[in-house]
């Protein structure tokens, strides 16, 4: 490789990623420091490049906060929850999994700057390098736009995936519900399916949660799972209105 091809690579980065941030309606200043967001180790390597000019430190900062950022979001959201179950539902938006869901939902892997051999490899499809630059994107966001970018980004991106529970367990409320009403010696909880319309592809479900044979609330998804949370949900948030 050459340094031509090197700067054919950087230009073609700094084209694509205007774009992106456009159509993301991001403002973006130091575009140098969204470069090395996006710059693996393997492409610092290649061209034998500052060894501190791959993404890891902006990886390490973005992790920091995206957490606070995610902490907030869920201390405002669930203000009926306890430490504990706020802590885990953080780490199941901030866990790997979920931050490759996020990136790929704007295609951020087609930013990242690889060297010749991680290419090859399929490097640009590989999670754990898919999230990592998705958190050093997040800490190039902070550095050059101040948390309230961080915190628009994240309203577009992150917050719509727990508001519509897609994120696998992120708001157990069933579990919730069920620990709730044991703890109050209030019965036995179950749930029943009462309705199921929609074209195969897309289901919507209707379930009850009742409480020692009662109905107490409803709720609808597109998964039986789902509709069942919802119910639990809306029984939950009921008792703890009532009880305050």
């Amino acid at each position: 490789m050459t340094n031509l091809k090197k700067e054919e690579m950087i230009q073609q980065f700094q084209k694509h990623f205007k774009q992106k941030m456009k159509a993301l309606e991001l403002n973006h200043d130091n575009i140098e420091l969204y470069q090395q967001a996006f710059s693996h180790s393997s492409f610092i390597n290649d061209f034998n490049m500052n060894r501190l000019d791959h993404n890891e430190r902006l990886e390490f900062l973005g992790d920091a906060v995206l957490e606070l950022t995610v902490s907030r979001y869920l201390f405002d959201k669930y203000p009926e929850l306890p430490e504990g179950n706020l802590t885990k539902m953080r780490a199941t938006i901030v866990c790997e999994p979920s931050l490759v869901i996020f990136a790929n939902k704007i295609q951020l892997n087609e930013l990242i700057l690889l060297g010749k051999g991680e290419e090859k490899t399929g490097g640009r499809t590989r999670p754990s390098l898919v999230s990592d630059a998705f958190e050093a994107f997040i800490g190039a966001l902070y550095l050059d736009q101040g948390l309230d970018s961080v915190w628009s980004f994240a309203k577009k991106i992150i917050f719509p995936y727990v508001e519509e529970n897609e994120l696998e367990g992120v708001v157990d409320f069933k579990t919730q519900f069920q620990e709730y009403m044991h703890q109050r010696n209030k019965g036995e909880v179950t749930y029943r399916l009462i309705n199921e319309e929609g074209p195969a592809h897309h289901r919507l479900f209707t379930s009850e949660v009742l409480l020692e044979g009662i109905a107490v609330a409803k709720g609808q998804g597109k998964t039986k799972k789902e509709s069942e949370q919802k119910a639990a949900e809306s029984a939950y948030k009921e008792m703890k209105k009532e009880e305050n």
